[in-house]
């Protein structure tokens, strides 16, 4: 079961913050090498996005934990 609060919004803490400045910006450089590298087209559209949505996870690793309960 999810905690309580896995669907409301959580602020997230300044260390956790800056950790996901540091995730954020390696998260832009990826993409970055993708959109340089990477053929136009549906496939690559579909990797940038998906790496998109990774990145969003991310920030969900790191305020909360595997049952959504917030990380202090």
């Amino acid at each position: 079961m999810m905690h309580s609060s896995t669907y409301e919004y959580l602020k997230p803490t300044d260390e956790q913050l800056r950790h996901m400045a540091i995730v954020r910006a390696a998260a832009k450089a990826y993409n970055d090498v993708l959109d340089a590298w990477l053929p136009p087209g549906p496939d690559k559209t579909v990797i940038i996005r998906t790496h998109r949505t990774n990145a969003m996870w991310a920030n969900v690793a790191i305020t909360r934990h595997p049952d959504g309960t917030p990380r202090s």
